[in-house]
């Protein structure tokens, strides 16, 4: 499953559409896997344990979200280190950030099974929900490792020119997630527990396809040995920081998610109780979901834009930024549309109509809907700026978008616009987060691109890139 692949020739369009097509499916792979998990959990154990998961959720996109941080920040490095000719170097970022991740989510994975109802009281969970929640924590969160490695690890697969093999790495946990969920809570009546449970090993066996190519497949990509004397540590540090400050907009996106979980969850039960809540969790169900695709988009284009920007290629940069939020942008007016005439049939495969939950859900999901299309630009604008290294920019845009708009949003609109103004939140923060990026534009002489080639930047291995020594 081993494509050839030259990011710095091919046509970008070619290079764009052979990238896209896998990762996407990919990503829908991994969309299913989120929305079975909300059916089954729905359908068979009701409105009170789609709550608790949601509660938990926050958990799951912290994780992804250092996965991503790791994922990313080694990616972009290693793009740029094969754009110039050194392999080794990339090889050593990538095998560093994997050894960093592991130890970094180990240890949030282990904090938060031992303080589980803690844990689950900070999220918002009532007196009624902790129960369900603490079970699925103690159901999913030991294997977080392995969750984390599975979405790092698409970002080396797909860098080595293999993105089948790495959309199949989406595709197998998927399938078998499907079954064990069905198996787990109907048949074995294992209940919030079971559905914690099979989402993990379906984790385990993305992971496993993860390392088995990692270790014997990879062409250039793959793990190496790492030296362990004091200077290669020193050196393995200043490595990974740098890695963790290109990547961490990944993971303060992530993060941002569960900031508007949390936010929202917090919110919806104090105006609507807990079947607010149950409505408002679906929204948090879907919303990932089009990020994922969004993030499809913005991870077909990374290779590219690294490459190209590291060999100071500027005109195919922009040619793939272009493709990149055209695509984005075509497909969050498709999720307009589709949300908005089929709201109704939506809303019922997770909850059935006649609950109050339902008919909340109902009424809110298409005003939530609103905040799709600024949602791409958004999510594509962040993934640009990671890919070319301009990390403060997309720091900023992030925690604009992520944190300060959306908090202020999910306090204000309420007041403003009562129970609509809860749905209306997000989209008033993407929105918002649009505008900021339209001013960057237009306030940059150079306009939104700018370029290593405008700036002289020169990355190699053990050489300053952005001031920052990255190598062996």
């Amino acid at each position: 499953m081993k494509d050839k692949i030259d990011f710095g020739t091919t046509k970008v369009s070619s290079l764009f559409g052979k990238l896209l097509m896998p990762t996407l499916l990919g990503m829908v792979s991994s969309a299913l896997f989120v929305i079975t998990d909300g059916i089954f959990v729905g359908r068979g154990l009701g409105s009170d344990a789609l709550a608790a998961v949601n509660i938990v959720a926050p958990l799951f996109l912290i994780n992804t979200g250092l996965g991503l941080m790791f994922g990313v920040g080694a990616s972009v490095v290693a793009s740029i280190h094969l754009s110039q000719g050194k392999p080794k170097t990339a090889r050593i970022n990538i095998t560093q950030a994997a050894m960093a991740l592991s130890l970094v989510v180990m240890t949030f994975s282990m904090l938060s099974v031992l303080g589980a109802p803690e844990v689950s009281r900070l999220l918002g969970s009532s007196d009624r929900l902790l129960a369900p929640a603490v079970e699925y924590i103690y159901g999913a969160v030991p294997f977080f490792v392995f969750s984390a490695m599975l979405s790092a690890g698409m970002f080396y697969i797909r860098l080595d020119g293999s993105p089948r093999y790495a959309m199949m790495c989406n595709v197998v946990p998927a399938v078998l997630n499907l079954i064990l969920d069905y198996l787990f809570i109907f048949v074995f009546r294992w209940g919030v527990i079971g559905a914690g449970i099979a989402t993990s090993l379906g984790y385990v066996a993305g992971a496993g396809m993860v390392l088995w190519y990692m270790f014997f497949m990879g062409r250039t990509i793959r793990f190496c040995r790492v030296k362990t004397h004091a200077h290669s540590l020193r050196m393995t540090v200043r490595n990974v920081g740098y890695i963790c400050r290109l990547g961490f907009p990944s993971l303060l996106c992530e993060a941002a998610i569960a900031s508007m979980m949390f936010a929202g969850n917090y919110v919806f039960i104090d105006y609507l109780g807990e079947d607010g809540v149950a409505a408002y969790s679906i929204a948090c169900y879907i919303f990932p979901i089009i990020f994922m695709v969004y993030n499809a988009i913005a991870q077909s284009a990374q290779p590219i834009l690294s490459y190209n920007h590291g060999a100071c290629l500027s005109q195919r940069v922009r040619t793939a930024f272009r493709l990149a939020l055209l695509t984005a942008v075509g497909s969050g007016v498709v999720f307009l549309l589709v949300t908005h005439f089929f709201v109704s049939d939506i809303i019922a495969l997770f909850i059935p109509s006649g609950f109050p939950a339902n008919t909340l859900a109902v009424g809110g999901m298409s005003l939530f809907a609103l905040g799709f299309i600024p949602f791409a630009v958004n999510i594509v604008a962040i993934g640009y700026y990671q890919s070319i290294e301009h990390d403060a920019s997309a720091m900023f845009v992030t925690v604009m978008r992520g944190y300060v708009l959306m908090l202020l949003s999910f306090w204000l609109m309420p007041k403003l616009a009562g129970v609509n103004g809860i749905w209306l939140a997000v989209p008033v923060a993407e929105v918002l987060t649009s505008l900021l990026i339209l001013m960057m534009y237009v306030r940059s002489r150079k306009g939104f691109i700018t370029f290593a080639s405008d700036r002289g930047m020169a990355v190699a291995g053990g050489e300053a890139v952005n001031g920052n020594q990255i190598g062996a």
